[in-house]
């Protein structure tokens, strides 16, 4: 019978999704002291938000003067699409023993889910402590990453533009990769159809607006398909 993974072979599974996170959240640490947060406030930001994309509009927000409640408003919507990542992983997993899924399910991210999809897909069995590890392991880079980015300061990379564009570029092309690990010809037209929609979202509305397009779209194609 195979074994059931732990929660060290889950922070072992986080390590590519953690060298990831690490210098894309050193540029977000960076940039909320540009914008005026403080140290503990930019880490702050991390430990509740924990979403990439999510963390770096909510900056434009607040550099904006954004109202709290607009602010909160647009990254809950740009967030709702981790409501159905849960679901979606219960299910590929059987329906396992979710004892402290409240816990676990805390560290969904666009990443964790894939790699959390693909991880099963392959045929280990769930464990609610290799999802913990996996989750904390990814966490736990993004917090100390956002951490030293912040204390560097605003100018850590105003010299660096090049790095400073590469490092923004590795968080959607970790997801791509991924996401490359889960398709199949069965999801591949669900795929394409959010992919498609995301892309005349960005151009059509908004980068809020492209993922919500993406997001809904790809979900109903999945749904009609089958």
């Amino acid at each position: 019978m195979t074994p059931t993974p732990g929660f060290l072979r889950g922070l072992a599974a986080a390590l590519p999704i953690a060298l990831g996170y690490f210098p894309i959240a050193v540029v977000f640490g960076v940039e909320a002291s540009r914008t005026g947060l403080t140290l503990a406030e930019a880490v702050m930001l991390s430990v509740v938000i924990f979403a990439g994309a999510a963390q770096f509009l909510a900056l434009v927000l607040i550099a904006s003067g954004a109202s709290p409640l607009v602010a909160a408003g647009t990254l809950i919507a740009m967030n709702l699409r981790h409501l159905i990542y849960g679901p979606a992983l219960m299910k590929a997993a059987g329906q396992p023993h979710r004892r402290w899924a409240a816990l676990w399910s805390w560290c969904l991210t666009d990443e964790v889910f894939a790699q959390a999809l693909a991880t099963v897909g392959t045929g280990q069995r769930f464990s609610e402590r290799w999802m913990a590890g996996l989750g904390l392991g990814a966490w736990s880079a993004w917090v100390s990453g956002t951490a030293v980015g912040a204390w560097a300061g605003g100018e850590a990379l105003a010299g660096y533009p090049a790095i400073s564009a590469g490092l923004s570029f590795m968080l959607p092309a970790l997801f791509l990769a991924l996401l490359m690990a889960v398709a199949s010809r069965a999801t591949l037209p669900a795929v394409v159809v959010a992919a498609v929609a995301t892309v005349l979202g960005a151009v059509v509305l908004s980068s809020t607006g492209a993922i919500l397009a993406g997001m809904i779209a790809g979900a109903v194609a999945g749904v009609l398909r089958r």
